[in-house]
């Protein structure tokens, strides 16, 4: 690893050593994955993924009192994930409990967040790149962010780079101000590895065609090819709402960390094919191979034909477009249906600034009165415990659906289900 001069003194302690063991650490990430220089983080926020204060992770909150006792603060103010809780969202009595004493440092982490350089006490949000939320960098910034959802989208909607960093890794990069540089900060990293042909009849869910890739590829780069004629041939927000679910589904079921969508993307748009490497693997996805996919999902429920309990909007978190559409789709399907209110209890989560904003309008108002609890909280903390992992939930998130024992439906079946009086079948998704 070649250091600056500056980071060399780093390294040897000219801040104290602390700061030495960050750029240690930072050195040695980088010697795994082959980097022989660091480079400047040039985003002006940072994002980190642990935003949960779990009781089990003591060596976490070890490390920040070091951090803070050492007078070492991150060099750029952060977002970071949702909260784990929202005393709103419907839970059980035991589950409550439970909740207090699983997230019994919630208090004192996010305490010492602020110190450490949380942009505002309401920056949790796994949306952070939302206008509502501001942490959105330019094409080109270098990044050093955690999460993978946030992470696919600034890579290949913004067109910034970032690699696919872990907790704590994330906030070193923060603190020093550089990264190693290797995979997704490169140009040669950034080339596309498969050559994806969107070869539908109709326009695919986003959460089932970021699924397939994400099976198929794992940790490529997929060009997606003919799937811009779908959406809108600019980055409107519907495309970009497309996109961001999108990615997150390639982001959870694989491991993608960046894709180009032809004539759409920044990069697709400027480059063109030449960002396909010479060796690029090809994959066609149909409505039969989306159809595929999709009956593989497992369906973990102890009963599959159980009436769910609770249902999950919004992994990654929905834009402030998301939820006025939801909110005109949920009212006409409640009117034809002839309900005024919901048939399963539903939260829909948005990051916080979106949900000020989201406050002031009819559109609120009218889901209070049917009841659909609006959250900044995260469904998967929310679900990441032995009581809930039990009961019957479903979403619209391929995510959640993935590191959950939550079920997937489509937006079309969730409307369903929640505004008329069907129960869910082992039919209605997924196999058993």
């Amino acid at each position: 690893m070649k250091l600056t001069k500056e980071q060399q003194a780093l390294w040897d302690g000219a801040k104290g050593d602390c700061m030495a063991k960050i750029v240690k650490t930072l050195v040695l990430y980088g010697d795994c994955f082959g980097a022989d220089e660091m480079v400047p983080v040039t985003g002006t926020q940072g994002h980190l993924v642990t935003s949960f204060g779990i009781s089990t992770m003591k060596p976490v909150y070890d490390l920040i009192t070091d951090l803070l006792n050492a007078g070492v603060l991150s060099s750029q103010p952060f977002s970071v994930d949702p909260r784990p809780l929202d005393p709103h969202v419907p839970a059980g009595f035991l589950q409550s409990i439970f909740f207090r004493i699983m997230y019994s440092k919630q208090a004192q982490y996010e305490a010492h967040l602020n110190k450490l350089g949380l942009i505002n006490t309401d920056a949790f949000t796994c949306a952070c790149y939302l206008d509502e939320v501001g942490n959105k960098p330019e094409k080109g910034d270098i990044l050093s962010w955690a999460e993978s959802s946030a992470v696919v989208y600034a890579n290949s909607v913004l067109g910034a780079r970032c690699n696919r960093n872990s907790a704590i890794i994330e906030l070193f990069g923060s603190i020093a101000g550089f990264v190693p540089s290797f995979g997704l900060l490169t140009d040669e990293g950034r080339k596309a590895t498969w050559i994806i042909d969107v070869a539908t009849a109709e326009k695919p869910e986003a959460q089932i065609l970021g699924s397939a890739i994400g099976l198929k590829v794992v940790e490529g780069i997929p060009y997606i090819k003919n799937l811009d004629k779908w959406l809108d041939r600019e980055l409107t927000n519907t495309t970009l709402n497309y996109l961001k679910d999108m990615g997150a589904a390639t982001a959870a079921d694989g491991a993608v960390g960046l894709y180009h969508v032809e004539n759409l993307t920044p990069e697709a748009k400027s480059e063109g094919e030449r960002l396909i490497a010479g060796n690029a693997q090809e994959y066609r996805i149909d409505d039969a191979e989306l159809s595929r996919v999709r009956e593989n999902y497992p369906v973990i429920w102890k009963n599959p034909d159980a009436k769910p309990k609770l249902c999950f909007v919004g992994c990654p978190h929905l834009s402030y477009t998301q939820l006025i559409e939801w909110t005109d789709k949920l009212s006409e399907s409640l009117t034809r249906h002839n309900r005024r209110t919901l048939n399963v209890p539903t939260v829909f989560t948005t990051a916080p600034p979106v949900l000020e904003k989201f406050r002031t309008t009819p559109a609120y108002r009218y889901l209070t009165t049917v009841g659909v609890v609006v959250s900044g909280i995260c469904p998967l903390m929310y679900m990441n415990n032995p009581l809930c992992g039990k009961q019957p939930i479903m979403t619209n998130s391929n995510k959640l659906r993935t590191y959950s024992s939550a079920r997937y439906y489509t937006d079309d079946e969730i409307l369903a289900l929640i505004s008329k009086n069907k129960v869910p079948s082992s039919k209605d998704g997924g196999e058993t």
